[in-house]
C-alpha cells in the first residue's frame, strides 16, 4: 500500500500548486466576471466589456502583434539554434549573450528600447550622425501607428526570442546525428535534410515554444506599456486599466477571462496542427 501511495504523494505539491496558484485564483476571475458584489449572477461585466470604446482596437492590435512578433521569433530562434549546432568553436559564448534577455525584466526592456527610439534617444543621434535626418523623428509618437507598432515589435523580438531559443536548440541537441549523416551519404543537401529530418524531428519542441510563445504574446504589457501607453491599446492594458483607472475589477476580470479563452482557442490549435506521435517522442 505504501508504494502504490508514492506517486500521489510525490505530485501531491504540484497539485496543491496549481489549486492555491491557478484554480482558486481563476475561479475568483470569473466569479467577479459574472457576479456582481451582492452576489447576483449578470452578464453585465461581460457586456461592457464587448461595448468598450477600445475593445475592438485592443483585440485588433493584440492580434496584429502575435501574429507579427511569433512567426518571427520562431523564425530567427530556429536559424540560431541550427547556427549554434553547426559551430564548433564560440558556442557557448554566443548562447550566452543571445540569452541575455532573459535576464531583463518586461519593464526593463521596455524602458531601454524607450531609451533607444525616443525623439532625443540613441537610434536617432546615430540616424543624425551618418547624416540619413536632419533632426530628431517621433518614432513613438501616436501620428505614426505603424511606425510605433514596429518599435514595439522590435523591442519583443530582442526581449522575449531567448525563450524560443532555448527551447528550440535543446530539441535540435536530442536529434541523433545519425540521422543527418546517413542523409548526406544518400545525396541529401542541407535544406532537405534540414526540412525532411530536422523540423519533423523537431515537432514537439515547436510546439512547445509555440504554444508558450503565444499564450505570453497575448499577456504582454510592460514593453508596449512603457514604448507606446494608452497610443497602441491591447488586451491586458485595458484591463489593467479598468483595474487600475476606472477601479472596476469586474469588466479587468472578463478581459482576463477573454484573454485566457484566446490562449486555450491558440493551444488547442498548436495542439491539433502540430499533433505529437508517440513515435516522435520515444
Amino acid at each position: 500500500m505504501p508504494a502504490q501511495r508514492t506517486p500521489y504523494l510525490l505530485i501531491a505539491p504540484s497539485v496543491l500548486f496549481l489549486l492555491v496558484l491557478f484554480i482558486w485564483p481563476l475561479a475568483e476571475t470569473a466569479l467577479m466576471a459574472f457576479r456582481t458584489p451582492e452576489q447576483v449572477w449578470t452578464g453585465a461585466y461581460v457586456a461592457k466589456m464587448f461595448g468598450d470604446l477600445n475593445f475592438k482596437v485592443a483585440l485588433r492590435n493584440t492580434l496584429i502583434l502575435v501574429l507579427a512578433v511569433v512567426p518571427l521569433q520562431m523564425v530567427l530562434a530556429l536559424g540560431m539554434a541550427m547556427m549554434l549546432q553547426k559551430m564548433q568553436r564560440g558556442r557557448m559564448g554566443f548562447l550566452y549573450v543571445w540569452t541575455i534577455p532573459l535576464g531583463v525584466s518586461d519593464l526593463a526592456a521596455g524602458l531601454a528600447w524607450l531609451a533607444i527610439f525616443t525623439d532625443r534617444g540613441y537610434f536617432n543621434t546615430v540616424l543624425s550622425g551618418v547624416g540619413l535626418v536632419s533632426g530628431p523623428v517621433s518614432w513613438l509618437s501616436y501620428q505614426n501607428p505603424a511606425v510605433l507598432f514596429a518599435c514595439v515589435i522590435v523591442a519583443e523580438l530582442w526581449r522575449a526570442t531567448a525563450i524560443v531559443l532555448v527551447i528550440l536548440l535543446a530539441g535540435v541537441q536530442l536529434i541523433p546525428k545519425e540521422y543527418d549523416e546517413a542523409a548526406e551519404v544518400f545525396g541529401a543537401g542541407p535544406w532537405t535534410r534540414f526540412v525532411k529530418i530536422t523540423l519533423p524531428l523537431l515537432r514537439p519542441s515547436l510546439q512547445s515554444a509555440l504554444i508558450l510563445r503565444t499564450v505570453l504574446a497575448f499577456e504582454v504589457f510592460a514593453v508596449v506599456y512603457a514604448l507606446a501607453g494608452r497610443d497602441l491599446p491591447i488586451l491586458v492594458g485595458e484591463a489593467y486599466n479598468w483595474q487600475g483607472a476606472y477601479q472596476n475589477t469586474h469588466v479587468a476580470a472578463a478581459y482576463a477571462l477573454f484573454i485566457l479563452l484566446l490562449s486555450i482557442g491558440a493551444t488547442l490549435f498548436y495542439l491539433k496542427a502540430l499533433k505529437v506521435n508517440r513515435e516522435t517522442l520515444s
